[in-house]
């Protein structure tokens, strides 16, 4: 243990550590070889909360949602309109989140006998969030109530022509808000400046939202008598919808959404959504889905519609009941995804080789002329991977106007300052969360946006970036990097953003086979001095100093390796194997 402890350059330059323990973990009375609980406590779970953590559940981590501001008027609101049987339309954004958002409002709306109406903006031609236009449409169309999910925090005009046109709308947001709110009929928003209780559930993904706002709905119905006659429906059964949301968006895996994550892989397991068995099929997936399922295989093509296909198909799958319908839209999803990862890598080159010049920058900003807009906030996060600091790519158009998304790293908050930027006059527009934003842009205005970002978030990029340390969880002998460590590890999950998943490290080892596999992978099996075996794999690495180093590796030089234990879905049989994060020479 203290070979690693003492390991200060790696092949990747990093030192490696222990991932910290809270001061509870550090308590006398903790008990070392409790890995699940050596797991919380070292992500910051309080020796109180232990047992809520170890199995999460709604009723250990839901709060009121009266506390949010606006959510008893815009519960009370819908509730009027699902027993008058007015006509309403769900108006969402066209990511994951905003189609997960949208279906579970549609879904909860059909239970209660409404019928509920899509509207998802085309991402070329519309743009993000509500428009006048649209709002405009849609009431001229007959709607009476308009529910904006995942956007409208910031739609100050669009929502004052809603108004003028005379229809009500309900806002349920996460993106930041200014000081100033947009006129609505609520705003339901846990970060809201003037939220208070509900603050705390700032890192909820819209999608979160609007289940609490379900919950309400659903409560203020029962206080109406509306279930006199018919059954309530159940909310809980939405949950494989909002833990989609929820991972896709990379909200925070703490609280809450811990709990939303965890049961709603249980509900997703069960494949009672027509739409999203489909799609699990579609993305070939032989096993009930895990998180990083949700996130690598079934986000990915529900954003596809969105990015380089029809925005509506991902709300359209998640609600449809015709299972015939349901495997079309999927094997549509599958392949504009497809389509989606060939134009992305095109602009990735690109934007990789501009963002290599900009060295000493704390935040990357990168623009290109003609680049795909429905694939930047994806090469925005390989950015911020490859380089280790926040990152913004920004396509362009032929009238010079610039659309651009951005990806952040922990600790530094790029929606709030993609905000200030704006109000500040150097962005059209522009708002978000603390890990992702997006904006508008005048051409002439990229490099005075760099500037301000430098000036604002450079010491919080330094505090986030100053110690590269690589974080360890646990040692293992080669031999004990089996399926029984990967069960164990995963009692600690469901992982993601803000609950990182736990990293092992074993050794000695030597690399007895290595190759290249795939799209620049590096596959390897390694030995440990007392014979036994594993095979690893560095994903993105055959030309990286990792890569380079497996490859030619001597036989008898010996390593300590790094990475995320996992099962081997390629096996006949079941086997673990680690996936390479970085390595160190032993001797």
């Amino acid at each position: 243990m203290n070979t690693v402890l003492n390991i200060t350059q790696s092949i990747l330059g990093q030192p490696w550590r222990w991932r910290a323990l809270s001061a509870d973990a550090r308590d006398p009375d903790y008990a070392p070889d409790d890995l699940v609980t050596q797991l919380l406590m070292a992500r910051g779970c309080p020796r109180e909360a232990l047992e809520a953590h170890k199995a999460p559940s709604i009723r250990g981590f839901m709060p009121d949602p009266s506390i949010f501001r606006d959510m008893d008027r815009a519960a009370e609101r819908l509730a009027a309109a699902v027993i008058a049987g007015e006509q309403v339309t769900i108006f969402g954004d066209y990511d994951v989140d905003g189609a997960t958002s949208a279906a579970l409002m549609i879904l909860l709306l059909r239970e209660l006998g409404l019928t509920a109406s899509a509207y998802i903006p085309d991402r070329l031609m519309e743009g993000y969030g509500p428009s006048g236009e649209a709002l405009v449409k849609i009431a001229a169309g007959g709607a009476t109530l308009i529910v904006t999910v995942d956007c409208g925090a910031q739609a100050f005009e669009a929502l004052e022509m809603a108004r003028e046109a005379g229809v009500d709308v309900i806002v349920v947001d996460h993106h930041k808000c200014a000081s100033a709110l947009p006129l609505a009929y609520a705003i339901v928003n846990p970060n809201r400046l003037d939220e208070g209780e509900g603050a705390a559930h700032g890192h909820l993904a819209a999608v979160g939202v609007a289940f609490l706002l379900g919950a309400a709905l659903i409560r203020t119905l029962r206080a109406h008598g509306y279930f006199a006659t018919r059954p309530e429906p159940k909310l809980l059964e939405l949950l494989d919808i909002v833990a989609l949301g929820t991972v896709a968006d990379v909200a925070a895996l703490r609280g809450l959404n811990r709990a939303f994550v965890s049961q709603g892989l249980k509900v997703m397991a069960a494949r009672r959504n027509i739409g999203l068995n489909a799609l699990i099929e579609a993305s070939r997936l032989t096993r009930a889905p895990t998180a990083t399922d949700l996130g690598f295989a079934l986000g990915p093509r529900i954003n596809a519609g969105g990015r380089v296909g029809k925005s509506d198909l991902g709300v359209r799958l998640l609600t449809t009941s015709d299972p015939d319908e349901a495997r079309m839209i999927a094997t549509e999803l599958d392949r504009l995804n497809e389509e989606r990862r060939a134009i992305e890598g095109d602009v990735q080159i690109a934007a990789e080789a501009m963002a290599a010049s900009q060295a000493n920058r704390a935040v990357i900003v990168v623009a290109g002329q003609g680049w795909h807009p429905g694939v930047i906030g994806i090469v925005a996060g390989r950015l911020k991977e490859k380089f280790g600091r926040p990152a913004i790519v920004i396509a362009l158009d032929d009238a010079g106007i610039g659309k651009g998304s951005g990806r952040s790293v922990s600790g530094v908050d790029l929606g709030q300052a993609v905000l200030a930027a704006k109000e500040n006059g150097v962005l059209v527009a522009g708002g978000g969360h603390a890990m992702a934003a997006g904006l508008t842009i005048d051409t002439d205005q990229i490099s005075a946006f760099g500037d301000f970002l430098e000036g604002r978030l450079a010491e919080a990029v330094a505090r986030s970036t100053g110690d590269r340390a690589l974080l360890v969880d646990a040692l293992v002998a080669p031999g004990g990097v089996t399926p029984a460590l990967v069960a164990a590890l995963e009692q600690g999950g469901p992982y993601g953003m803000g609950w990182p998943a736990p990293r092992v490290a074993a050794g000695p080892v030597r690399v007895i086979k290595a190759d290249i596999v795939g799209n620049g992978h590096v596959r390897a099996v390694m030995a440990g001095d007392d014979g036994k075996s594993i095979k690893t794999v560095a994903f993105r690495q055959a030309e990286s100093p990792l890569g380079l180093a497996l490859l030619g590796a001597a036989p008898h030089r010996r390593l300590w390796i790094a990475g995320r234990a996992k099962i081997d879905d390629w096996s006949s049989r079941p086997a673990a194997e680690i996936h390479l994060d970085d390595a160190a020479w032993a001797d």
